[in-house]
């Protein structure tokens, strides 16, 4: 590699940190303890004679789920600069202390901006790192306990906000979509209207996805819930395997209760020979692409991801390459439509022998807040180091498919003075919402979701001049609740009035 540009980048050091509540050697950790401890594995991992950590000049945090909308406290406090007390814990001083928007394509996007940085001269070493402790709060909530986990840390911070206006769903939030599980339901469930199934074909659909998921995770040490499990108990409701929204099951929705954290380190060519970093730890970065999708409610088709498929496509046309040579392949896996949207796109089939995770998937690994991605990452250099002519893709997803970034990797060079960093435009064809939703509408796609709050029926309809509405059916009126309940009300005429309190009701008409 003698012949390389001296400023093109290369990963030199991955790491990942992970305990788990009641296992031996548990101890609790912060978040930022628990970041320390993934960047000072990275700086090992790169096996390099210098200091590492006087040479990371920028640093990235990425932004934990309690401090990921502007209405959340983290319940035991947090550090006021949170990427420098990663920083302090390896002793490191960077120039730039940067802290991530909401999403987690963040880590696959950072990678790109800081290669680029370094590919232009603009910085030496680049460490983004995350860190998630939401099982460790929780166990420890319930036990009455509260440790202080704030730090005040001095220096410069680039805090770039939340970054949520891709996410907004002020429609679908006012009628009970508020979260995750119900969004990607409805997503979910447009799929399933299109390919003609039921409910519990579609959960059976699920299950035989993400069987493979729970037998890598189960051989992962850094796995939250590393048990195998079939196709037939995922797809099984149960009690301790409810309905959490139709059509899924409590164990193949994204699992929070993680203590998870990942690191990856960046440096240019010259800077990785200064360090000492042997060229055998050297990963290259041949594309990373990004592209953001319409807000849900407004997407041409509901089951559809075009910004995905459009940045792993363009991640491929960047790196000169097809499908059938990723070796390694990783797409987010928060639910089941992401990896459904990309197997549709591709051919792809659930027992495909390469494999769609390197972790062994958010449900089962772990749904690591917005920090996922990046222990996906730290696989697929592990995994293209020991395959020296290997390639590893990774899909990136953020909010309900709301955002999307494709990394591809491999230890064969990668040529900088072309490019090799995309954001994708984004689509212009989103249906308008109807500004008056009364009257009649067509059922377009739907979900009932469960809380302890009891359960609500939200639907997206069209009505006859095309536009959307949303709304909630009418679970009191008895040939509405049948319809819903029963899992095909896909195509139905409802009747929607507006309640005083400003939300729409339908009935079948």
């Amino acid at each position: 590699m003698t012949d390389l540009d001296a400023n093109t980048p290369v990963i030199i050091g991955v790491g990942q940190y992970s305990e788990r509540v009641g296992e031996p050697g548990f101890e609790a950790l912060s978040y930022a303890d628990l970041g320390g401890r993934a960047l000072a594995q990275a700086i090992a991992d790169s096996g390099a004679s210098g200091s590492v950590a006087d040479a990371i000049d920028t640093l990235a945090a990425i932004r934990a789920f309690e401090m990921s909308r502007p209405d959340r406290e983290p319940p035991f406090g947090a550090s006021n600069n949170v990427p420098r007390s990663f920083a302090s814990r390896v002793g490191a001083n960077p120039e730039r202390a940067i802290l991530s928007p909401t999403g987690g394509e963040c880590n696959q996007k950072m990678v790109g901006e800081f290669a680029g940085e370094i590919a232009e001269g603009r910085s030496r070493c680049a460490a983004i790192v995350g860190a998630e402790a939401i099982s460790t709060v929780l166990a420890l909530a319930a036990k009455g306990e509260k440790p202080d986990w704030s730090e005040q840390v001095e220096g410069s911070l680039e805090d770039r906000g939340y970054g949520l206006e891709a996410m907004l769903e002020p429609a679908l939030f006012a009628h009970g979509a508020s979260g995750a599980i119900p969004l990607y339901a409805i997503a979910e469930n447009a799929r399933r209207h299109r390919l003609g199934k039921g409910l519990d074909d579609y959960r059976r659909d699920i299950g035989d996805l993400f069987e493979p998921f729970t037998k890598i995770a189960a051989a992962n040490p850094h796995a939250a819930a590393p048990v195998e499990r079939s196709a037939q108990e995922l797809a099984t409701i149960t009690e301790r395997n409810r309905i959490v929204a139709e059509p899924y099951a409590r164990m193949t929705v994204a699992r929070d209760q993680v203590n998870q954290s990942a690191a990856i380190l960046i440096a240019s060519v010259a800077t990785a020979r200064e360090l000492g970093v042997p060229e055998d730890k050297w990963v290259h970065i041949h594309a990373v692409t990004s592209a953001t999708e319409l807000p849900l409610s407004q997407r041409p088709d509901l089951a559809g991801n075009p910004a995905s498929i459009h940045s792993v496509e363009r991640a491929l046309e960047i790196a000169g390459k097809g499908m059938e040579d990723m070796d390694f392949l990783d797409f987010y896996s928060c639910f089941a439509i992401p990896v459904f949207n990309q197997c549709d796109r591709w051919g792809l089939d659930a027992d495909d022998p390469r494999g769609l995770t390197l972790t062994g998937g958010l449900p089962f690994f772990g749904g690591a807040g917005n920090n996922y991605s990046a222990h996906a990452i730290c696989e697929a250099v592990q995994r293209v180091r020991e395959d020296r002519d290997g390639f590893a893709l990774v899909g990136a997803n953020g909010g309900w498919m709301s955002k999307y970034a494709t990394g591809i990797y491999s230890t064969r060079p990668a040529d900088w003075s072309a490019e090799r960093v995309a954001k994708l435009p984004m689509a212009t064809d989103a249906v308008a919402l109807a500004s008056d939703p009364t009257g009649d509408a067509t059922l377009e796609s739907y979900t009932i979701n469960h809380t302890k709050k009891g359960s609500d029926a939200i639907f997206i309809a069209r009505n006859a001049a095309g536009e959307r509405v949303v709304g909630n059916a009418d679970l009191t009126h008895e040939a509405t609740r049948a319809a819903f309940e029963g899992g095909d009300p896909f195509g139905a005429k409802l009747a929607i009035t507006r309640e005083e309190g400003g939300r729409n009701i339908g009935r079948l008409a």
